[in-house]
């Protein structure tokens, strides 16, 4: 039987080829931006791009926020992509100071500027495994991901962190915290990687 996956439209991100990356790896996916449907699903998923701010408004505008939290306490597989794993955290930086779901403690902060290395950060880069998750299966430490961002996850509780990535610092770039995940970087557009990714997602 097929994995059922509810996709948050939060009013922004590329909902398409997630969509599609999900459908390749054999999930049912429901679009939704229905707290209802969102906080029944069996697993959900949250994908985000643009500013942690505006981001965040579409969230409560919508009451998507609260049903990200039931979904949360109630034990259900959530995982966040990009500026949707950031939302996750207390505090986001990007343009002011912006509060989050408060699910991870930890603040969403700028690269500092060099001189040598561009902001965003565009392009594959490595994963570097820091501790056994499911989303690993199957990979291998110092794969390759595809990131476009310029603020990053600066994260309180070490354990949480499961990946980092270089560029310009050593950043976290994928987490999981019980049964929160999230990637910074984007599954559906890193090719075998990201697709192995998704799949090992809808087994937990």
């Amino acid at each position: 039987m097929a994995t059922k996956v509810v996709l948050v439209d939060a009013g922004t991100g590329n909902l398409r080829s997630v969509y599609k990356a999900l459908t390749r790896v054999g999930a049912v996916v429901a679009l939704s931006n229905d707290p209802d449907v969102i906080s029944s699903g069996e697993r959900v998923i949250l994908p985000g791009v643009g500013s942690f701010g505006d981001f965040m408004v579409g969230l409560h505008t919508n009451g998507i926020d609260q049903a990200i939290h039931e979904v949360a306490n109630r034990g259900v597989p959530l995982l966040g992509i990009c500026v949707g794993m950031q939302a996750f955290f207390q505090i986001g930086l990007e343009m002011g100071q912006h509060k989050g779901l408060g699910l991870i403690s930890g603040q969403v902060v700028r690269f500092p500027d060099q001189t040598d290395l561009k902001i965003p950060h565009t392009g594959w880069n490595q994963l570097r495994f820091q501790a056994d998750s499911i989303l690993w299966k199957s990979l291998h430490t110092e794969d390759y991901a595809y990131f476009n961002h310029s603020y990053y996850c600066s994260v309180v509780e070490q354990p949480d962190i499961i990946s980092t990535t270089d560029y310009i610092l050593q950043f976290a770039s994928a987490i999981q915290k019980e049964n929160l995940c999230g990637v910074q970087f984007h599954p559906e557009k890193s090719q075998k990687v990201g697709l192995q990714i998704l799949a090992n997602f809808l087994t937990l």
